[in-house]
């Protein structure tokens, strides 16, 4: 199992580097991951989405379908994949602090 040290927190990491927790996600978690999935810096358009796949799952405990992701942040597919370039469900939803999505992110 990979681990990912933040600081002082020691997070585990599944075999996709996803958390094995999300209750241990913080802010700092969030920018560890990002340097994992090709995101430099973390923006406030990075920061809307993230949010709102946080609150979208801890509402209804799944990540949002790209469709309804789009519809609800304004962004389009093409935006997600300039913010996230491993995409919505692999990229996107890892910095969330999301579970790994079964189905179609």
């Amino acid at each position: 199992m990979a681990q990912l040290v933040v600081g002082d927190l020691v997070v585990e990491l599944d075999e996709d580097g996803f958390l094995e927790d999300h209750k241990v996600w913080t802010e700092d978690v969030a920018k560890a991951l990002a340097s994992t999935e090709e995101v430099s810096e973390l923006t406030e358009e990075h920061w809307k989405m993230i949010n709102y796949l946080r609150d979208y799952y801890d509402q209804f405990g799944v990540a949002p379908m790209v469709r309804k992701m789009c519809k609800d942040t304004g962004y389009d597919q093409k935006k997600i994949y300039e913010l996230f370039p491993a995409g919505p469900g692999k990229g996107a939803c890892k910095i969330a602090g999301l579970p790994k999505p079964t189905g179609c992110v």
